[in-house]
């Protein structure tokens, strides 16, 4: 899913906790306690709460793990070493992020993002524009093998865009992450598409075979749904399309060379380039492409009245790492023509690791390993032992906080309970990816779903009843079982 290769490596290696001590409701005490802290916490805060109080929520919800822990006799260095090691997983997301803010910084004042948003405008129809956004997202997520990369770049320019058409950001969001999640499941470069299949000891490409069975149909549906959204909703923006064009024009220099930055990162990352890597080069690119092409702006925000080597290097500074803007005459315009900068990433990056945290003590205490065999014994039979992967898949995700233990865990611990049913490995790890990798995007405090919401500028709350093909995903996996379709088998009958 993510571009966190070293912490799938470390997750595949991982051995999970055990406290034989620990029974099921003490494992789940912890969940209850975080689940009903958070709940009265965004009823106080709404729309705020991810300012930081659901941060600290996360952390007192860790706390009450802790304590469960002592209870069981589990020592405070055991529960940090697991933090410890969950934080550490997290280090290629979090410098990510912050490649992130400072790329959209250098796209924007580059003009690559406004190019995207009047390119766009002419050439996508806004009856059709939310099946594009998901078309268009899978063809690069499938490339990239990345969903993370494909929000943060093609994702923000199509935010952009569906704003100015006045279709809801939700919507956008929605069509962006559904496309996204679609290519990153089934392109062989991504890690959570390798690691699935190793956690449940099948083979790579006859997962990925096998997985576009529910993938495929999941999709369909989608694009359908979008279809038809595009046919109902009101694009009250089109009719300025001609007004928010010459706006553009006025603010930027419009170029189609502009492209050849974001061509560039896609390219480094088909060629296998780290992400990183290639996020810190179309950063600099951007800030190169913006000295030839946007002169003015840069010299505007580097505080000085003409370009200068001292006013280019402050622009591009301020780009890369603080708010910034460029002003409009459209007051549409004027919110879209911002940049947070890496400063902007500060917040996701804090919940991400209060998250961590609250994952990290779970699993230390072994609650993670007890709440997941709890599902498996309620498996009497084979849709039961589907139903209870997906069930501990989306426990995880809301718990652990992350799409890699939500793939891991249940992989270790229902693989023999697969094979001892007869039921070959692609059964498992397609469960797998179809309720654990899709889903995590869903979760507010998981780190997927704090990083898109972040990227994207746009609240789960928001897109979550429009990120169809993630929601459908262990629907249709979940059909599949209970009608037994495609259920392969270890022998024949």
């Amino acid at each position: 899913m993510s571009d966190k290769k070293e912490s799938a490596a470390y997750r595949e290696d991982e051995n999970i906790v055990k406290n034989k001590e620990l029974n099921i409701w003490e494992a789940l005490l912890p969940v209850f306690i975080l689940v009903a802290m958070l709940a009265y916490n965004v009823y106080v805060f709404g729309d705020d709460a991810l300012s930081g109080s659901n941060q600290f929520i996360l952390l007192l919800g860790g706390a009450a793990a802790a304590i469960v822990g002592f209870f069981n006799k589990v020592s405070y260095k055991k529960m940090m070493a697991e933090v410890a090691e969950n934080v550490k997983s997290t280090t290629g997301a979090l410098l990510i992020l912050l490649m992130v803010g400072a790329l959209s910084g250098t796209w924007l004042i580059s003009g690559i993002i406004p190019s995207m948003i009047y390119y766009g405008l002419q050439v996508l129809n806004p009856t059709i524009f939310l099946a594009a956004c998901v078309v268009i997202c899978a063809v690069i997520s499938v490339a990239t093998g990345s969903s993370w990369t494909t929000s943060a770049t093609v994702g923000i320019a199509l935010i952009g865009i569906g704003e100015a058409l006045g279709i809801s950001l939700g919507m956008t969001a929605g069509a962006v992450l559904s496309g996204a999640y679609f290519g990153d499941k089934l392109s062989p470069l991504s890690d959570t598409t390798n690691l699935a299949p190793a956690m449940a000891g099948g083979e790579l490409f006859s997962h990925i075979k096998y997985m576009s069975l529910t993938t495929i149909p999941t999709i369909i549906v989608t694009l359908i749904v979008f279809i038809i959204l595009g046919f109902t909703i009101d694009t009250s923006g089109s009719a300025d399309t001609d007004a928010i064009l010459t706006s553009i024009e006025k603010s930027f220099n419009i170029s189609p060379w502009l492209f050849l930055v974001p061509l560039a990162v896609v390219f480094m990352i088909v060629k296998k380039a780290p992400p990183l890597l290639a996020l810190l080069i179309g950063t600099l690119l951007g800030g190169v492409f913006a000295l030839i092409f946007q002169p003015e702006i840069v010299a505007t925000i580097g505080g000085g009245e003409s370009l200068s080597f001292t006013s280019g290097y402050k622009g591009i500074l301020n780009a890369i790492t603080v708010n910034t803007s460029v002003p409009s005459d459209n007051e549409t315009l004027s919110g879209l023509f911002s940049a947070k900068g890496m400063s902007g990433m500060l917040g996701t990056i804090w919940l991400i690791v209060c998250a961590m945290v609250f994952g990290g003590i779970m699993d230390g205490i072994g609650a993670l390993s007890r709440i997941t065999k709890s599902l498996l014994s309620m498996a009497k039979t084979t849709f039961g032992l589907f139903a209870s992967t997906v069930g501990s898949c989306l426990a995880l995700n809301v718990t652990a906080s992350d799409q890699y233990l939500a793939i891991v865990v249940p992989g270790k611990m229902f693989a023999k309970a697969y094979k001892d049913r007869g039921l070959a490995p692609e059964n498992l790890s397609r469960t797998l990816e179809d309720s654990g990798t899709v889903t995590s995007v869903l979760i507010p405090w998981n780190t997927c779903g704090a990083y898109h919401s972040g990227v994207l500028g746009v609240g789960v709350g928001e897109y979550f009843i429009y990120a169809i093909f993630n929601w459908l995903s262990p629907f249709m996996t979940l059909l599949f079982a209970a009608f037994k379709i495609k259920i392969k088998h270890l022998t024949t009958d």
